[in-house]
């Protein structure tokens, strides 16, 4: 790929066999298989997710997305009609206003919904569409709290190349989720189980968490011909000041930040830019970057505490500032999950390992097997 040419979606695509996507998580957790990859050489190995703590050190620290999904999908009816509708919530904007995808024929502004329990309970919640968005997205106005009625009305919202029933809810939750908000699932962290926890703790190795509710926009394919023409969608994150610096204080004493998962990056990212005193727009940042218009000449930046919506979008020429090493699942095609991974380990080279992963018969996406970027 000529590095003078703007990069294209199109570079970000390849050729995947259906039966590869995994339908069903693996028992225990910790017994998928882990690709490791190593930027400085090349090299590629072949292991499980339990042989992790080969490849970590005393010192180096873990760093993890705690958010837990919530049963997004939503089964109701139009209160006038009857005809049916499907939901999937995607933001809570307040109380009772929430961002969701609409499922249905003509979901106007001021119709009205009904939902109720598996079965037909008496008890309902009603809600009414209160503003058309781009595409099928609504804003729909909950009569009540929704918080409530989740876990009677809802449902584990599966990713839709997921086409069987999942037995246990809790295996699309990582064990350490606890801030519910999320409309699909940290995957790098489906991995984890206690005892391996448990084992990297008494190798020396540290454990931190951060939240981001991660949003469904996050894994949708970027549909602009030109990479640096999509704009990502926000997502809201926390990273707590004792976390920030418990992380800073890891990173000074030598060492390594491993991120497990793309969420996780993204946030320890743009607390690092935030530390510089960025203001605006961080995907403008990326951006610069990718044009090689450097503003900075630290190689590492501290992360800095911050509550609020990030906007970054990581694809190639990005300079990570924050990440040393990162656990992630295999992304779709002309994901800015993929790009992501790419700007970490350079587009060819992911590219190269993915090829290998399929030839190897690993498991891809959600309830797929994993990689080790080192």
């Amino acid at each position: 790929m000529n590095p003078e040419e703007p990069l294209r979606t199109a570079d970000f695509d390849y050729h995947l066999p259906p039966e590869m996507i995994a339908q069903h998580p693996v028992e225990p957790r910790d017994a998928s298989r882990l690709l490791v990859l190593h930027r400085d050489t090349g090299e590629i190995e072949h292991r499980h997710f339990r042989d992790l703590g080969d490849y970590l050190q005393p010192g180096d620290i873990l760093v993890a997305n705690d958010s837990r999904v919530i049963p997004a999908r939503l089964y109701g009816f139009k209160s006038d009609t009857g005809g049916r509708v499907e939901i999937l919530l995607l933001e809570r904007l307040d109380e009772r206003r929430w961002r969701a995808l609409g499922g249905g024929k003509r979901l106007r502004e001021g119709t009205r919904l009904t939902f109720r329990q598996d079965g037909g309970a008496p008890d309902a919640l009603q809600a009414t569409v209160t503003a058309v968005l781009d595409g099928a997205q609504r804003e729909l106005t909950f009569d009540a709290p929704l918080e409530a009625h989740l876990d009677a009305l809802g449902h584990t919202p599966l990713p839709p190349y997921i086409h069987e029933p999942l037995d246990d809810p809790e295996r699309y939750q990582t064990i350490y989720a606890r801030p519910a908000g999320s409309a699909a699932a940290p995957t790098a962290g489906l991995h984890f189980t206690g005892e391996l926890l448990l084992s990297l703790r008494e190798r020396g190795v540290r454990f931190e968490t951060l939240t981001l509710h991660v949003g469904l926009d996050t894994f949708k394919p970027v549909e602009a011909e030109l990479v640096a023409e999509h704009t990502i969608h926000s997502e809201w994150a926390t990273l707590s000041p004792d976390a920030a610096r418990r992380i800073n204080e890891a990173k000074l004493a030598g060492g390594r930040l491993v991120a497990v998962g793309t969420t996780t990056a993204r946030v320890l990212e743009s607390a690092a830019l935030r530390s510089a005193g960025i203001e605006g727009s961080l995907q403008a940042i990326s951006a610069r970057d990718a044009r090689g218009e450097t503003w900075d000449i630290c190689p590492w930046k501290p992360v800095v505490a911050f509550s609020g919506a990030t906007d970054l979008f990581i694809y190639p020429g990005y300079r990570f500032r924050a990440v040393d090493a990162m656990i992630t699942n295999f992304h779709l095609p002309r994901s800015s999950l993929l790009m992501m991974v790419s700007a970490f380990a350079t587009r060819d080279l992911i590219l190269h390992a993915y090829r290998e992963a399929v030839v190897e018969g690993y498991r891809f996406y959600s309830f797929g097997d994993a990689m080790l970027i080192l």
